[in-house]
């Protein structure tokens, strides 16, 4: 079998090579259609996920087919055999992260087959980031890395004929406004998908809405994107799945009793004109796959062939249909030249509902542990690739392990990943592979350090548990120990910097030898007593760091004796029970039943009765806050959906709460036990504006019938009027209205909560005409605002049954032998309403990509000196640097960001000559976001709204809204000045010496 494989590629590439040339790609390769007919663009296509039954290597070669029948490395295979046969036939390869795969297993003359197919339009990318990622719990930063990864794989193995120019999102559930903003900003010409509320879907339906004009930012110009939703999911029409998967009827056309052309050739025409009712133009996709399809590609299309040719022939008997292979490129170009008007979209599609009764807004949750884990991820690659560039590390294993913690990334993306709908197993397997390659990002990490830092001999080592304070390098002793911080942002950031040590007396310093105030702070009683917990450390040794980008401080264990000439040193505070009636100017139990905890700029009221928070002040701002936990008792819930069982099935727990209260001098903390499976810290640092709650929820309790949901509960009295803000993917906030839809009456008598439940990446805020508040998260997670002044996020769930989309089996996850317990973070900001919500966006960034620390021995002083690293101080308040990195052989890729939007900043405006010439640049060129494509070759589909009433005369584009910068070393120094609207992203690589 392998001879024959070989005999018949060799015979293939015989026959290839002796054909004439016509390569043509992208819009020149698309057929020919047809005027005054229906011109049906059948779409061959496989969906392949990156993990979910199985993992990644399990689908790519095909493994464990007890689970699931699909081996990725077939289909690529069948379908490349099958397009070598006839010109006329096409095949869309979505996901980057196979296909690479594959490439990298593939004989040069393979290779040179591939490659002629893609000059000529007949293999086209579509997608083409290295997953298919989720839209709904994923941070832009992150998708914005797995589009550059992949799209920089096809430029570099195809170039410009395999850049994709469709977005095709057509498995996950639901569609954020901020992902078609980076289509747009890539410079896509469109997005297709396949799922939609099915009563916004049935809307569209009626009033030929199916395609849409998408303006997908208020703040940014011209950022619009044509967005068409599939009128069957994304299977063949029903009966014509040509697939070994399928048992659908093969067409049979000899002289043989079975012969069926008319039949189905009948069938089939009066499936399309009833999709072409609800298209406006003459023109409909109609997607020829599914599921790991193409297998044995040979069926597929020898069936699609005489499906093509029988349908055709009927046009010499006057039939007004057209059937052709083609592409959703090509599709889409024949929409833009069909000079029609679309209706406008603005809002996001969250949530999704597939009925009444089933509203996936479960996965916003799902697994989270794991949605934070893969936030440590990103965090990790930023600062990898930034100190790669500092540090101009050249290495194979330091470049091979920051390539594979950028395509594990890319693989997390997935929107079986990041969302939590993957089997256990499967779970297991992206655990797996996300630590070892952060552990790589790590070691890359520290090699660079020790160039750019005065400690050649330095361990640098990263403790990834410091989320429940164990930190092996520190856990026996934590005497001469340097502790490096390194800033990712762009600005100098001040910082609490927490340390888990043992009970001793310790002294900070900073590396100019002044010493540091810091303090021990016991770690909750409920985190010590963890089981799994390794390590016998109880307390964190707090300090405060102001930090540009590298910066060391460094801890020594010092007696009573060096402690009184160090009037600095470690600092011990007070832990106070709210029956004791002890005074304090700073944690007062006071005779009304009330503890008053404060700091010089936030002051916490706690009802003692309760054991609640009663009272927050901060900005200038009072405002009576009541927090707590509460549970939902679900029976079908799942990892798709969340379904509440009945309105009634909720408990919240107002009252019984046990707390004491921790009076340091930089930190104060509220120690709060809610139930056996629920606690919490309230933790104010001093000079810092905003409150922190670190909870731990689990084991959660499981009945045999009943699931467990928990959620964090803060109730106020802003008179918000039915009106919350949620992020999407951490950029744009989109305004909420309870019970309400952008497009179509929402329907939501049967689950009312669920129904009003929206992905929240970064914040959730509401806000009445005086006060404001947002809560941001360290994760994703579902919220929402069920009452006036109320938010509610979701921490955990542990669910008894699967809810039938898929996946197969309960999400009751398990670590260590026993049930999940999780544990993070939620910050909570209270201002005006006039005050601007900038202070929010900065937060979210020092939450999203706080100091990394690294830890070392002091071996003492060495004859080494630091390099120095640039810094970008000179950027304006607004602008955040979003990436920097390695890009290709003496380049470097710089992306900068303006996060505030057009309400809250201007036009901002500063220089890069410094940090071009700190990296010893010869040239600069400005590209889109994605960073393959140079801005000066941006042309995109611009497409015509209802609104304008006019019918459009020709086709137009967009190119780019401003003079793209190029620049070279000799260069003035004003023609390296950046100008950003507000939300803007800009691109440059930069090309050194």
């Amino acid at each position: 079998m392998k001879y024959f494989c070989g005999i018949v590629l060799f015979v293939a590439l015989l026959a290839f090579s002796v054909r004439p040339s016509e390569e043509a790609c992208g819009y020149e390769a698309c057929p020919q259609t047809k005027p005054n007919m229906i011109n049906i663009h059948m779409v061959p296509h496989s969906h392949d996920d990156v993990g979910w039954l199985k993992t990644v290597d399990q689908y790519f070669y095909g493994h464990k087919s007890n689970i699931q029948h699909a081996g990725v490395q077939y289909i690529i295979d069948t379908v490349i055999a099958e397009l070598i046969k006839d010109p006329s036939r096409r095949f869309i390869q979505v996901e980057t992260s196979f296909f690479a795969k594959w490439w990298a297993e593939q004989s040069e003359t393979a290779k040179s087959i591939v490659r002629k197919l893609v000059n000529e339009g007949r293999l086209e990318f579509t997608g083409g980031a290295w997953s298919m990622n989720d839209e709904a719990a994923v941070n832009y930063q992150s998708v914005i890395d797995q589009f550059t990864l992949g799209l920089k794989f096809l430029d570099d193995t195809f170039g410009s004929c395999a850049r994709p120019r469709i977005g095709w999102q057509i498995d996950p559930f639901g569609h954020s406004r901020e992902q078609a903003s980076l289509f747009a900003q890539m410079g896509y010409d469109g997005e297709f998908f396949a799922r939609m509320d099915h009563r916004d879907k049935n809307n569209r339906i009626d009033n030929l809405n199916m395609e849409m004009i998408w303006d997908a930012s208020d703040s940014l110009a011209d950022n619009e994107l044509f967005t068409g939703l599939l009128y069957r999911h994304y299977s063949a029409p029903p009966g014509y799945c040509f697939d070994v998967h399928c048992g659908d009827d093969p067409i049979i056309d000899t002289k043989s009793y079975d012969n069926n052309v008319q039949s189905r050739v009948d069938d089939f025409l009066s499936y399309v004109s009833g999709v072409a009712k609800v298209y406006r133009s003459n023109h409909i996709m109609i997607p020829m796959g599914d599921d790991f399809q193409y297998e044995d590609a040979q069926v597929n299309f020898k069936n699609m062939d005489k499906l093509i040719k029988y349908v055709n022939a009927r046009q010499a008997d006057g039939s007004t249909y057209n059937l052709f292979y083609s592409t959703p490129a090509c599709y889409l170009n024949s929409l833009h030249e069909s000079l029609q008007t679309w209706p406008n979209k603005t809002q996001d599609f969250f949530p999704y509902g597939s009925d009444d009764n089933g509203y996936w807004t479960g996965y916003f949750t799902s697994r989270p542990t794991q949605k934070r884990f893969e936030r440590d991820g990103n965090h990790m690659l930023q600062v990898a690739k930034q100190l790669s560039v500092f540090a101009d590390l050249k290495s194979d294993q330091q470049k091979e392990d920051l390539e594979y913690l950028r395509e594990i990334m890319g693989v997390m993306q997935h929107h079986d990943a990041i969302t939590g709908t993957e089997k256990q197993a499967v779970s297991n397997d992206y655990d797996r592979l996300l630590y070892d390659a952060i552990l790589g990002g790590a070691n890359t990490a520290a090699d660079a350090l020790r160039k750019l830092t005065d400690q050649p001999n330095g361990e640098f080592e990263s403790c990834l548990n410091l989320n429940i304070s164990v930190c092996a390098f520190t856990a026996e002793n934590a005497d001469n120990l340097v502790v490096t911080l390194y800033n990712p942002l762009a600005h100098t950031s001040t910082q609490y910097v927490r340390v888990p040590v043992k009970n001793a007396k310790y002294e900070v310093t900073d590396a100019k030898g002044r010493v540091v105030t810091s303090e021990l702070v016991p770690v909750s009683p409920y985190v010590v007593s963890l089981e799994f917990r390794s390590d016998a450390t109880e307390h964190d040794l707090v300090f405060k760091a102001s930090v540009n980008k590298i910066a060391s401080y460094y801890v020594k264990k010092v007696s009573d004796a060096e402690t009184k000439k160090a009037t600095k040193a470690t600092k011990e505070g007070k832990i106070k029970i709210p029956s004791n009636k002890t005074e304090s100017d700073d944690a007062e139990i006071r005779e009304d039943g009330e503890t008053v905890v404060q700091t010089s700029t936030v002051k916490l009221v706690i009802d003692n009765n309760s054991g609640l928070l009663k009272t927050v002040e901060m900005n200038g701002v009072s405002e009576n806050i009541d927090q707590s936990y509460g549970v939902y008792r679900t029976w079908d819930s799942g990892a798709y959906l969340f379904r509440q069982y009945h309105q009634g099935d909720f408990e919240i727990q107002s009252e019984g709460v046990e707390f004491t209260v921790y009076d340091g001098v930089q930190v104060k903390e509220v120690h709060q036990r809610f139930t056996d499976f629920i606690s919490q810290v309230i933790r104010v640092y001093e000079g810092i504006d905003r409150v922190e709650f670190e909870w731990l929820v689990g084991p959660l309790e499981r009945e045999e019938e009943f699931g467990r949901e928990a959620v964090f509960i803060l109730n106020s009295t802003i008179a918000s009027n039915g009106v919350f803000y949620t992020d999407a993917n951490g950029r744009q906030l989109l305004k909420r209205v309870r019970d309400q839809r952008e497009d179509f009456t929402a329907g939501l008598d049967r689950q009312p909560t669920a129904g009003n439940y929206y992905p929240i990446t970064s914040r959730i805020a509401l806000e009445d005409n005086n006060k404001r508040i947002a809560l941001l998260n360290d994760r994703s997670q579902g919220g929402t605002s069920m009452q006036d002044g109320q938010l509610e996020l979701m921490l955990h769930r542990r669910l008894v049954r699967d809810d039938g989309l898929g996946v197969g089996e309960a999400l009751d996850e398990e670590k260590y032998g026993q049930p999940l317990i999780a544990r993070g973070k939620i910050y909570l900001i209270l201002s005006s309403t006039d005050d601007s919500t900038t202070v929010e966006r900065v937060a979210e960034k020092e939450i999203h990509l706080p100091f990394w620390k690294f830890f070392s021995k002091n071996s003492g002083s060495t004859q080494s000196v630091a390099k120095a690293v640039p810094s970008f101080e000179d950027f304006p308040q607004t602008v955040h640097l979003l990436t920097l990195e390695p890009f290709n052989d003496n380049e470097v890729l710089l992306r900068v960001e303006n996060f505030a939007d057009h309400t809250e900043t201007k036009v901002v405006s500063f220089n890069i000559q410094s940090i071009f010439e700190y990296l010893n640049g010869v040239e600069i060129r400005e590209t889109t976001l994605d960073g393959n494509l140079p801005l000066n070759q941006l042309k995109r589909f611009k497409f015509h709204h209802d609104s304008t009433g006019r019918q459009p005369q020709a086709v137009e584009y967009f190119t780019a809204g401003h003079k793209p910068l190029s620049a070279q070393k000799a260069q003035e120094a004003s023609d390296f000045s950046v100008t950003l609207q507000p939300m803007q992203i800009r691109t440059f690589i930069i090309k050194t010496e």
